[in-house]
């Protein structure tokens, strides 16, 4: 099962999508245009339906805009059968193209293939909000930018970010990320917390955010 985004001006386009891959119980957000999508989740689809002809914010322009912040494989589907266009959002980052008119079967066996080929590769990415994490690294950057974190603060933050919208109290995030014999105490992460939200905020950024009484999460 997989959370799918579809993003197609033709509501019977969607409605095919939609009835298609449910029958593989996969959850499917229908958006008729770019201008329905929900930035603040785009982090959580694992793959991506894109039109490309759509009025206002055509499928090329959308993806362009959304590639940096989203890891998951995109789609486009298109009538278009030219080599230049097709290079074109290729190029832009898409993964692949499906062609109009096509099949239900076509189209839920190449999304399924798409997906089946994320579980396999390891990824060294993570998207969250408009921070960028590449965790082989382990760096966070916005726009490019790398931002210089502690070796803690950049633990504490990975942590929240893969568990996004999840609470968290001081002491789960100390254990999770100092384990239970740390030498210092679960106190010491709110100043981690303070600094991490400062740096953040320099690019307009404040995912975390305080559940009065509880603790801490990546929003």
């Amino acid at each position: 099962m997989a959370d799918i985004l579809a993003v197609d001006d033709d509501p019977e386009i969607l409605a095919l999508i939609k009835d298609s891959l449910e029958k593989d119980r996969h959850l499917v957000t229908a958006a008729l245009g770019a201008n329905q999508v929900n930035f603040d989740c785009l982090a959580k689809y694992d793959l991506i339906l894109l039109d490309v002809m759509m009025p206002g914010t055509d499928g090329f322009s959308f993806c362009k805009k959304i590639r940096a912040v989203v890891d998951c494989p995109i789609l486009f589907l298109t009538a278009k059968t030219m080599e230049t266009d097709i290079m074109n959002g290729l190029n832009l980052g898409a993964d692949d193209y499906i062609t109009k008119p096509f099949g239900t079967g076509e189209l839920r066996a190449r999304v399924n293939a798409h997906l089946r080929r994320e579980k396999r590769e390891k990824h060294s990415i993570l998207c969250a909000s408009g921070a960028r994490f590449d965790l082989s690294a382990k760096e966070v950057s916005v726009d490019n930018h790398v931002i210089t974190l502690t070796k803690s603060e950049y633990e504490i933050c990975e942590f929240l970010a893969r568990n996004r919208g999840q609470v968290f109290s001081k002491s789960q995030i100390y254990e999770a990320v100092f384990g239970y014999d740390g030498e210092s105490d679960p106190s010491t992460v709110a100043a981690h917390v303070k600094n991490l939200r400062a740096k953040l905020a320099v690019y307009d950024l404040s995912p975390i955010i305080t559940v009065w009484g509880i603790g801490y999460k990546w929003q």
